[in-house]
């Protein structure tokens, strides 16, 4: 497996990806960048050999960034070379973005390896989203991706907005694409024993969880904040951001600016350890990503994950989160920061209905969101390219002979 912009250890959807893989009898090895300095440049983690290299120090503009994608290319493909050497493989699987490694795919397919692009992101909608422009970058966006598409013999979608890109601007035959979420695994994600300290002195927590860029809507939420403390005049709420991105300095500016210090904290980068804790004591989630096609089409993590800690959301009005959240979040306008501040706010004084609406929400992980059910379908994905049968029954078992699988993953 493949990842680009992610360390294996906090990828939650290719760690539980790999977890499967592994269940299922299959031997793993992953390509991503290293989390730290001092990180060896292999290790295992949960039985599954990481082969990692130095992420090129993070930069802006268009050149900075072709320049990443390259540097980050060769060192996947120099391990790609390693992994083959070292362990062998059958399976290259690459994860987006960005849509980069169609080309290495096709140079592991001369040597009748197969190649499956794990779709997470589509990222000519994400450019569009990101600078309210398409033009020329936006016109490679699409080749890239419809390189992508042709190159794969397997194309997985996590949702059915996804797909349907797949199928139609893709072109990709229905039988070579399948849909696999990417739910909590809602025996591993769950709400654990609170943190009150983590509450700052104050009655309530309200998180957001994830990436600060500027297509995700975060600024948004500091005006929802601001519109809650000084127009409302409520001063009993911490909000805790959890995440990272190119955002977030100015992110911070921005929360000083508007008096908002006391009430705000960011965290930075967590790991799944820090982010329960977190979760675990959270009263209400946030996600305020804007209404665009790109997040119209997307499923948010984050609101799966409040689910999963039976945490009520208010989300915007996006017609994947509606799909995957019902009942369990409030919808509110993507430009209204004041109706945003005031659902906040009612939820927060209603525990009743906050109770609710999480039980909601962790019942819809367990029986119709569950990650058992996605990871059929996944591992059925290299089932059929290996030319494996397997009992139903057996789906997930360890008992059957491994095949190799290298899969360089970017969330």
């Amino acid at each position: 497996m493949v990842i680009q912009n992610l360390p294996l250890r906090i990828d939650r959807r290719v760690r539980t990806e790999c977890a499967a893989l592994v269940r299922a009898g299959y031997d793993v090895s992953v390509i991503c960048p290293k989390e730290t300095a001092g990180e060896p440049d292999r290790h295992i983690l949960d039985d599954i050999h990481v082969y990692s290299y130095a992420a090129p120090p993070e930069s802006s503009g268009l050149v900075s960034y072709v320049r990443e994608f390259a540097l980050c290319w060769l060192q996947t493909a120099r391990l790609s070379f390693k992994v083959n050497r070292d362990r062998g493989f059958d399976v290259l699987q690459a994860c987006n973005p960005p849509d980069t490694y169609w080309l290495l795919g096709a140079l592991w397919k001369l040597r009748s390896r197969r190649y499956v692009f794990d779709q997470h992101d589509l990222c000519p909608e994400v450019y569009e989203a990101r600078f309210g422009k398409r033009g020329l970058v936006h016109r490679a966006l699409l080749f890239l991706e419809s390189m992508t598409y042709r190159v794969a013999d397997r194309v997985i979608s996590p949702n059915p907005a996804y797909r349907d890109i797949a199928l139609q601007r893709g072109r990709v035959p229905a039988r070579r694409t399948a849909v696999v979420m990417s739910t909590p695994d809602a025996d591993r994600m769950r709400r654990g024993r609170a943190h009150p300290e983590l509450r700052g002195g104050r009655e309530h927590l309200v998180c957001y969880v994830g990436i600060m860029g500027p297509q995700d809507g975060v600024d948004g939420l500091l005006a929802t904040i601001d519109h809650y403390v000084h127009d409302l005049g409520r001063e009993d709420t911490r909000f805790a951001l959890l995440g990272f991105g190119d955002s977030l300095e100015a992110l911070k500016a921005d929360a000083t600016a508007r008096g908002l210090d006391p009430w705000v904290t960011f965290t930075g980068r967590v790991d799944h350890e820090e982010l329960g804790r977190w979760l675990s004591t959270a009263d209400l989630g946030v996600t305020p990503d804007p209404e665009n096609e790109f997040n119209h089409r997307s499923t948010m993590n984050k609101t799966l994950e409040y689910m999963a800690h039976e945490i009520p959301v208010v989300a915007t009005n996006l017609r994947e989160t509606r799909r995957c959240a019902q009942d369990a979040a409030v919808y509110v306008s993507g430009d209204d920061p004041a109706h945003a501040a005031t659902e906040i706010a009612a939820l927060l004084d209603d525990p009743q209905r906050r109770v609710v609406m999480g039980r909601l929400g962790r019942s819809r992980i367990e029986n119709e969101l569950s990650w058992s059910i996605q990871a059929r379908a996944y591992v059925g994905v290299f089932d059929s390219l290996v030319g494996r049968a397997r009992p139903a029954e057996r789906a997930h078992g360890a008992d059957t002979p491994s095949h190799n699988i290298a899969e360089r993953v970017a969330p």
